[in-house]
């Protein structure tokens, strides 16, 4: 019986490594939940930075699509994954990130959703290491559940929210324009 359990449990790992995109080392499950809907990897790639491999990032949809203007604007489930690489990451480079990335998303435009932008930063604060994985997981009616290593951080309301934060990565002046490409699975 122990033997038994012990294959068993074998198998189901190499099951679930099968069921994930390497990315910089790191694996990208194939599929995520969000609320009661199962989103699939639609495709993920590298933040580079200075020639340094900082997160893997995948973008997980309904259904699979290269549209990202489409992408931003809906209100449908949908999430990001950033699974930290670099040892370099920490909670200030983070926020300075995602405040850079907020202004290009929203064209400046950043008055409306403002404290929402300030309580995602400062829910984001704390220690960072490699291997850290954030989910940024939208669910309409619900908003954006932030998670940091399967830990609910907060949930921020408003797809009026959801959409900038999705633009930090598929917007016109995307974070990282490979990147963007990777998560639509264009490359």
């Amino acid at each position: 019986m122990k033997k038994m359990m012990i294959v068993f449990m074998s198998l189901m790992m190499v099951a679930s490594m099968a069921a994930a995109k390497e990315i910089g080392g790191k694996n990208l499950p194939d599929s995520i939940t969000a609320g009661k809907e199962t989103l699939a990897l639609n495709g993920g790639g590298l933040r580079v930075k200075w020639m340094m491999d900082i997160y893997a990032g995948g973008l997980y949809t309904k259904t699979k699509t290269q549209d990202a203007a489409k992408l931003i604007e809906a209100d449908e489930a949908m999430a990001i994954k950033v699974h930290i690489i670099s040892g370099l990451m920490n909670d200030t480079k983070m926020a300075d990130a995602l405040k850079e990335g907020f202004e290009k998303s929203t064209k400046g435009n950043l008055a409306p959703i403002q404290s929402r932008i300030d309580k995602l930063i400062a829910v984001m604060k704390g220690e960072y290491k490699p291997d850290d994985v954030f989910d940024f997981i939208y669910v309409p009616e619900e908003g954006v559940n932030v998670y940091k290593n399967g830990r609910l951080l907060s949930t921020i309301k408003g797809l009026d929210f959801k959409k900038p934060l999705f633009g930090i990565w598929l917007c016109d002046e995307p974070a990282q324009e490979d990147l963007k490409q990777a998560m639509l699975g264009k490359k």
